[in-house]
């Protein structure tokens, strides 16, 4: 049996939540500066008129760093970012760290 990509099925959960409470779904993607990669977003939403970006994982998610170059590279227009996961709630700097069943809730 081949292992599942949690990462596919987490996304699509967070955007049923997000559309089902009205939010539109919006991704960015950017290059790196420095090489081929892309960087990408999984959701921005709205508050305030503000950008609030959220980052789902389903692996390690010690390392967010699509959702911190977004962050430095708009910083004057973010309210909150978020790294959606299947751990409990805590803050990693200025990202707060949800469990995937709090997105509604943002």
């Amino acid at each position: 049996m081949l292992p599942a990509n949690l990462g596919y099925v987490y996304e699509n959960a967070i955007a049923q939540m997000l559309s089902a409470k009205g939010d539109g779904l919006y991704y960015h993607t950017f290059r790196s500066s420095s090489s081929n990669h892309n960087y990408e977003v999984d959701f921005i939403i709205f508050r305030k008129n503000k950008l609030c970006p959220i980052e789902v994982k389903s692996g390690d998610y010690h390392k967010h760093k699509s959702l911190d170059l977004f962050t430095e590279k708009f910083s004057s227009r973010i309210q909150d970012r978020y790294l959606a996961y299947t751990k409990n709630i805590r803050k990693d700097g200025p990202t707060t760290c949800i469990p995937l069943y709090l997105v509604p809730f943002l």
